[in-house]
């Protein structure tokens, strides 16, 4: 990520359409800003996306990060190529923030979680979307991430009291946030070791119990014809006015975590979802990394905080790891956590991460 700091304000100036030239630029910037206190502008905003700009639920999270902070933006407006933002001290406590109906919760969530916890903790509501595409799932975070937040020294507790499915979203999650435990010294993933245990979990809300188990049946089929013994669970999930299904494949290995979730669609059958869930596992161990992409790229933030100081004393403070695939998504953000924090990631195209001090 390339750009120069205001002579005066140490604001911080991104180029949007940079790398992978999404959301993630906004939300990783806004997360960071809270965190140390620089402004930053962003110019180009998602100028190769289609519509490009600012969307709602980017919106969202910069009045999430305002909520936080008392902190103020200029050009923040659904459409917008260009936003300044400039943080106040973030303040613990209890926050209640809509998303809107299509809007991500988890990446809400994603973006506020490490400032609130830094301040002191307290609680975040979300309402909005929890399972939706192109966004990490409820199930994904409170299964995969949430371990891995932990084993950094930051605890969270989520839950879910409403699934909301796209288009019309009306879910929530509700986030316990502490604040930071004690953190590692060096945090070493080079490889993720015997598989453990695989758990399929497949979920309806507000659609007949049988789509549930339609899915889990495929999904240890297709997991058992590739030699991988899976154990199933079928659950409802509540919901308010929207209505889905979601099978979600958990991997334990001997030392790191998987997750693979597959959406249902209107027309889709649930075979065909289940399958999805667990092909995509069965891809990721046919690949020699630790970490599935996706964990790979959010892994990035809590590593930069360790290694920069920002959870403590740590030394020397290094996070290493090998990701099945490496991705714009993370390298771009790689790039946004380097122009903030006195902190250098290293990727190799071999899959090869490192996230250092400075």
């Amino acid at each position: 990520m390339t750009g120069t700091e205001g002579p005066d304000s140490g604001r911080v100036e991104l180029d949007g359409s940079e790398g992978e030239g999404g959301g993630q630029i906004l939300r990783t910037a806004l997360s960071l800003s809270l965190i140390t206190g620089r402004p930053f502008r962003i110019r180009r905003l998602r100028e190769k996306r289609d519509p490009p700009g600012l969307r709602p639920q980017h919106l969202a999270c910069v009045r999430g990060a305002e909520a936080l902070s008392g902190g103020s933006s200029e050009g923040a407006t659904v459409g917008a190529s260009e936003i300044t933002f400039t943080p106040g001290p973030v303040r613990a406590g209890d926050y209640l923030l809509e998303v809107g109906t299509a809007g991500s919760t988890p990446l809400l969530f994603q973006c506020l979680v490490y400032p609130l916890a830094l301040a002191g903790g307290g609680q975040l509501t979300l309402r909005g979307g929890t399972h939706l595409p192109h966004s990490p799932s409820y199930h994904y975070v409170a299964n995969v991430w949430q371990p891995v937040a932990r084993a950094y020294g930051l605890p969270v507790q989520l839950t879910l009291p409403h699934a909301g499915f796209y288009p019309e979203g009306a879910g929530e999650i509700v986030a316990e946030v502490g604040p930071p435990q004690e953190p590692p010294l060096l945090v070493e993933l080079p490889a993720r070791g015997m598989l453990r245990e695989v758990r399929v979990s497949s979920f309806t809300g507000g659609l007949p119990f049988t789509i549930a188990e339609r899915q889990s049946r495929a999904a240890v089929a297709a997991l058992r014809e590739r030699g991988i013994l899976a154990e199933a669970e079928n659950r409802p999930l509540p919901v308010t006015r929207s209505v889905g299904t979601v099978t979600f494949v958990l991997a334990q290995f001997e030392h790191t975590i998987a997750g693979f979730t597959a959406l249902g669609e209107r027309g889709r059958a649930a075979e065909e979802v289940g399958r999805e869930a667990a092909v995509a596992l069965a891809d990721f161990m046919e690949t020699g990394g630790a970490l599935d992409e996706h964990l790979a790229d959010q892994i990035l933030l809590p590593a930069a905080l360790l290694a920069s100081g920002r959870l403590g004393p740590a030394t020397p403070g290094t996070t290493r790891f090998t990701a099945a695939r490496i991705t714009d998504h993370l390298t771009t953000h790689a790039r946004v956590v380097e122009r903030f924090l006195p902190v250098h990631v290293s990727v190799d195209a071999s899959g090869a991460v490192e996230v250092r001090p400075r």
